[in-house]
């Protein structure tokens, strides 16, 4: 059912008391009222304002309204074409107008677009709801999924049944009328609560700036930081200053080298207590409202938590499954975090500084410790890896597996001018998609990195609608001095980006809503994580990893180092994210109301599963964007279950000798990158690999020795 466009802004005022206030009919001016006229039909950006969403999205919600009506309504017995494709193609406008502007609010916000987005998400909540609960229209479509074995559908067909009936399920249908009520209540709050918690995040992340006017505060920083904090300065006209940020490409690399250890712990703790600062923008509270009224839900829908509601839809099936990968990987990870601790407690009482290892120690001193041990500094690599180099790597590896070709475009509108634009075609020219790509920070823009669309694939008359995606990441910023020039963790989140941009663009099915990343949460993470494992591989290294000035390809010794460091701070690593991982779990699987606030509730969470205190959560619960605004509730698990498929994966071509065996790459895009979420997850992938996915290539890649309890058990679907 095309009900992605009720959801993207998150959602219950009436939509019809709002429309009330704001009666508008459209009008020709509007961008949104009229097919576009632009190449490829990508949003005229630069035609579209601020004032065109709120009269285009509260008439897109008028016209499916009349279309939900007119199936509802339908004399005609219901058939698969007249209720689900009907209601797959309905909301037309308005997944068109709120694509694009939550797109926007996300890249490229501003004050009165939050704004909007505030007052339209109860209306979308409501009209998301009025769809969902709707009597009439849960009776036809029960009608069908109870005669669906009287019926000659195709895989497709079956699948997209399958979903609309359980979504409708899921999303209270078979209520009482007095739960439904509650249910539109609780939706409600979520909508207004999830929006509020993202922007508090934003705002805390925007309104911190670290300002050093003593060049001897810079002490131990590499030169291109130092010019990126003085452009930032610049900036914010504090000429003959720099500034450092909350963004990851200021803040973690200061973490990194400063020896400053009083200026390490300022920035630390201001990234740390981010929405935690008791004032307008706290999200303490706000963290526990949404987790409760998420419990709530939950038990409404007839589910213990919220975990086994979302779960059920996973390759997980149930937070028992997910918990048990988590607590199995935990074991050796904090064992060899622990040892990683002690060799940097040894460093620091060698270097003269007295007591515990904090966590604005780690990254520092486990940069001098890597240097040590490998004579490896991330500056080293620095200069082999400007944008424009890796990019290309990216290209020629997609081109050398799967056969597309990425043209520079210059005629299309942006919806800013930090994005680049490229054509994406078949060997043959054959039209692929459109990708856009924009790469570094911005206040107008939230933090981390992530893939979306403009317009979904789908066939439609029988032609193939080519999608229209977007990557969106935070990377270090060029300098006057210097192209961008990325960390080796950056490169590794570009292809990472990117990999979910083939998911998107090669997607080849009939149904909108069963493209691309249109797939479980738990297997989402698959085509993005297995695009890193090219990226350090020497072969791969040597077609991109170019030095900036001189063009010198990497030397042989430096990619030795980073192989013998391949593993060095993956108990950090892997910790710091599995922590996370249980933190979430320990909000979404609760059968009762949470009682503290969100400090007190991730205390007790993390001395449970026996975090040691010189590391926290890579996210803590005020600014865990992922599970309380963003769609990874009681999923943050995910990437590393999605990182034993990768690793698995991976394999199959190790096992050729061939990183780009034409074999193995046409079954990747055939049976996973092409399919999106027609079929069940665990099935396209045995396809392409043949068998179910083991443990043992991820445990190897971390340098995690096996725990004994999971030996013999080292099948996915077995955990």
């Amino acid at each position: 059912m095309n009900l992605k466009s009720t959801l993207l802004l998150s959602l219950s005022f009436s939509a019809l008391t709002l429309q009330a206030q704001e009666q508008q009919s459209p009008n020709t001016m509007n961008p949104f009222f009229s097919a576009y006229t632009t190449p490829y039909e990508v949003p005229p950006f630069d035609q579209i304002k601020n004032e065109h969403f709120k009269p285009a999205i509260l008439e897109g919600i008028k016209q499916q309204e009349a279309e939900i009506n007119a199936i509802a309504n339908n004399p005609e017995a219901p058939t698969f074409n007249n209720t689900i494709l009907a209601l797959e193609n309905s909301g037309k406008l308005l997944s068109k107008v709120s694509t694009v502007f939550s797109n926007l609010n996300g890249a490229n916000t501003n004050p009165e677009l939050q704004k909007i987005a505030k007052e339209l998400a109860p209306a979308l909540s409501a009209h998301s709801d009025n769809i969902n609960l709707n009597g009439k229209l849960f009776e036809r479509v029960k009608t069908i999924w109870n005669n669906q074995n009287n019926l000659s559908l195709n895989q497709e067909q079956s699948k997209i049944l399958e979903n609309t009936y359980k979504n409708f399920v899921r999303s209270g249908a078979n209520l009482s009328e007095t739960d439904k009520e509650r249910l539109r209540a609780i939706n409600a709050d979520l909508a207004v609560s999830t929006l509020k918690f993202g922007q508090n995040i934003l705002a805390e992340t925007n309104a911190y700036e670290l300002v050093i006017d003593n060049k001897n505060d810079l002490a131990g920083l590499p030169e291109s930081l130092i010019e990126a904090a003085a452009a930032d300065a610049k900036a914010r006209k504090k000429e003959g200053k720099w500034v450092f940020t909350l963004a990851n490409s200021s803040v973690m690399p200061f973490l990194q080298y400063s020896s400053n250890r009083d200026l390490r712990k300022k920035i630390w703790e201001a990234y740390q207590l981010r929405a935690n600062n008791d004032n307008e923008f706290d999200n303490k509270k706000l963290a526990v409202t949404i987790a409760n009224l998420r419990r709530e839900k939950a038990q409404l829908m007839g589910y213990k938590t919220h975990a086994d509601f979302v779960l059920e839809k996973t390759m997980a099936k149930n937070p028992e499954n997910a918990l048990k990968l988590l607590n199995d990987l935990w074991k050796p990870s904090i064992a060899m975090a622990k040892n990683e601790e002690a060799e940097i407690q040894k460093m620091m009482q060698k270097e003269g500084v007295k007591g515990k290892v904090q966590p604005y120690d780690w990254r520092y001193y486990a940069e001098k410790i890597r240097k040590e041990k490998f004579d490896l500094d991330e500056q080293e690599m620095k200069p082999y890896f400007s944008i424009e180099n890796v990019r290309q790597g990216i290209f020629t590896v997609t081109e050398k597996l799967y056969g597309v070709k990425f043209n520079p475009l210059n005629n299309l509108p942006k919806y800013h001018e930090d994005a680049s634009t490229w054509e994406v075609t078949e060997a043959d020219g054959t039209l692929v998609g459109i990708l856009y790509m924009d790469f570094h920070p911005r206040n107008s823009k939230r933090g981390g990195a992530w893939m979306t669309s403009y317009r979904k694939q789908e066939i439609a008359d029988g032609k193939r609608i080519v999608p229209v995606i977007s990557i969106v990441c935070n990377f270090t910023k060029p300098t006057d001095n210097a192209p961008a020039l990325l960390t080796f963790d950056e490169v590794e989140t570009f292809f990472h980006e990117f990999g979910h941009a083939l998911h998107g663009l090669l997607s080849n099915v009939t149904y909108e809503s069963l493209s691309g990343t249109s797939v479980p949460r738990d297997f989402v993470e698959l085509p993005s994580q297995i695009m890193e494992n090219w990226a350090s591989e020497p072969e791969v290294l040597k077609m991109y990893a170019k030095h900036y000035q001189t063009g010198e390809v990497i030397p042989d010794a430096l990619i030795q180092k980073m192989q013998k460091a391949g593993t060095f701070g993956q108990g950090f690593a892997t910790t710091e994210y599995l922590a996370a991982s249980l933190l979430d779990l320990n909000y979404h699987n609760q059968e009762k109301n949470i009682t503290t606030d969100s400090n007190t509730f991730e205390k007790a969470a993390m001395k449970k599963a026996g975090l040691t205190e010189a590391i926290i959560p890579r996210y803590r619960s005020t600014y865990f964007n992922h599970i309380f605004a963003g769609g990874y509730s009681a999923g943050y698990y995910s990437y590393i279950w999605s990182g034993v498929l990768d690793t698995d994966a991976f394999e199959a071509f190790k096992a050729t000798n061939d990183l780009f065996n034409p074999e193995k790459a046409q079954s990747f895009r055939k049976n996973i990158l092409e399919r999106g979420g027609t079929e069940d997850p665990m099935v396209l992938y045995k396809r392409f690999r043949g068998a179910e996915p083991s443990i043992e290539p991820l445990l190897k890649k971390r340098g995690l020795v096996t725990p004994k309890k999971i030996e013999n058990k080292n099948k996915l679907q077995k955990m």
